[in-house]
Parts: C-alpha cells; structure tokens; sequence
C-alpha cells in the first residue's frame, strides 16, 4: 500500500507522515513497551536534524553519511541523556528529561551552527550512494520509504526478541524483573539509546526531505505531539503508532489554515482519546476483535 500510495496522494505529505511514524515508533519503543515516559525526545528527533542539515550544506557529504552523522549524534546524545535519566522513576524520569531537553533547545537557540531561530535553510538533498538523484520527488518518497520500512522491522524484530521480552517484563512489573536477577537499568538504558538513535534516524531523513531544520524539531512541544500520536494510534501496539501519526499530521494539514487553533483541536482530541478508547485506536480495535473470537 505504501509503495503505490504516492500515485494517488501527494508524496512530500506521505513522506513527512513516514518521518513521524517511524519517530512516533521509536517513541513507542520506549513508553509502550518498556514503561518510560520521556518528555524530552524531540531533542533526538531535533539534533540529529541539524547535524543532518550542517553536514549536508557545510560539509557537502552525501545525503547517506549526513543522515548516518545526525543518527549517531542523536545516538550518543542518548547515551549521555540515558545515564542521567534512567536513575530516576515515573515521572521524576519525565522531568528530568524535560530539563535535560530544555537545557539542549537553549543551546541550539544560540549554537552558531544552528542557524538560531532562523534555522539550516536550503539543505541540499543531493544524491544518494552517488547514483539516486533526490532532487526527484519520487525518489526521494522510495528513499524514505525504505529508511522506514528498515526501521520500522528492526523495531518490530527488538519488540519480539528475548531483549523485548524483558522490556515488557519492565514495564509490568520491574521489581519482579530485578528479582529475577536481570540488571534493570541496562535494559532500560539500551532501549533508551535505540529509541533517540531510531528518533534521529527519522529526524535526520525529515531534514533532507524538507530541506530544513528549526528551532520547532527541538521544542518541547514536539515531544508532546509525538506522546499524543503514540496513544492516539495505540501504546504498546506494532501498527499504531503510525496510524496516529498518520491522523496527527492529517489533521495539521488540512486545518493549518485555522492557526494556532491547531493546538486547540490536537488537545480535544487527547482529551477525548484518553476518556473513551484509552488503548488508542489499534488498542480498541484488538480488544473488540478478541472479544468476539469464541474461546
């Protein structure tokens, strides 16, 4: 369905809905199925989206190892990030991912590199491994399409590996896990590390399709779109993260026109999300069909 989408819908629309799915996924790697709540994780999605657009521009290296320098900064950003936070619980490990975040937006604000609030305009997309030419629009869409799909299986293999396994033990019930014998916070602190890599991963191939990265891929108010995409589409489900990211980025589409209201539409919508279908969409729908298979 994917690949013969951009044949009837506009292909920079879908490829900034794969961005945010595969980003919204990786997200879900950490709260739905490890339990951690991080408010901080467009600071991943971010960085790796200026590094992305630095070395493209700057550095003129090709779209390949621009994205692959904007992942491994998001990669080693979570490292550090990741040892801090895991320490804590609940929602002092929120808070505590929110400062770390506010305090790298600050430094993105005056960075010289950064561009300030004006941002890295005009990124080149250029060619990648020398031979696809991403000035083509369809090109590029088969690009970001594979760089989703790579992702979006190697998040699907983690989740139902032994590794996922105990994240999901984690989740349920973390002081069994520890008696169990198994050492908690490096469990947490990998999962942690694979989801701001595979968040930089989507940030950095976002700032080659757009040709641009700002001051907004690092605000908190990101963070929190991606939350609400995650639980609209359903936490702790293989599909529905990109179902929410799918309706999220709809929505901002199409009612762009109204403004700010925006954010007045996106906040109903989570209100209601979380008194009527609380498992999201793939969530309600899985429950009602396991209701009806006789048992």
């Amino acid at each position: 369905m994917l690949a013969l989408a951009p044949l009837i819908i506009y292909p920079v629309f879908l490829m900034n809905v794969l961005c945010f799915a595969l980003f919204a996924s990786a997200f879900n790697l950490l709260l739905g199925y490890t339990g951690l709540l991080s408010f901080g994780h467009a600071v991943f999605f971010g960085m790796s989206a200026y590094v992305t657009g630095h070395a493209a521009k700057v550095w003129e290296l090709p779209p390949e190892i621009a994205i692959l320098a904007g992942t491994a900064t998001a990669t080693l950003l979570g490292v550090v990030m990741g040892l801090v936070a895991i320490r804590r619980q609940g929602i002092y490990f929120a808070m505590t991912t929110l400062a770390l975040a506010q305090m790298i937006y600050f430094f993105c604000l005056q960075a010289p590199f950064t561009g300030g609030e004006d941002g890295i305009q005009a990124i080149p997309r250029g060619k990648m491994f020398g031979l696809l030419d991403l000035q083509d629009t369809m090109v590029m869409y088969f690009v970001v399409w594979a760089i989703f799909l790579g992702g979006f299986l190697l998040i699907y293999r983690i989740i139902h590996s032994p590794f996922g396994k105990v994240l999901a033990a984690i989740r349920e019930n973390e002081p069994r896990t520890i008696s169990l014998g198994y050492r908690v916070n490096r469990y947490k602190l990998m999962a942690f590390i694979l989801s701001a890599g595979l968040a930089g991963l989507a940030g950095g191939t976002r700032a080659i399709v757009f040709q641009l990265a700002t001051l907004t891929d690092v605000h908190w108010s990101t963070s929190g779109e991606i939350v609400l995409m995650t639980l609209l589409g359903g936490l702790g489900t293989v599909i529905g993260p990109f179902i929410g990211s799918a309706l999220i980025v709809t929505l901002q589409n199409y009612l762009a026109q109204i403004g700010e209201w925006v954010t007045v539409v996106q906040g109903v919508i989570f209100i209601l999300c979380v008194l009527t279908f609380r498992r999201g969409i793939v969530g309600e729908i899985g429950l009602q069909i396991r209701k009806r298979i006789p048992k």
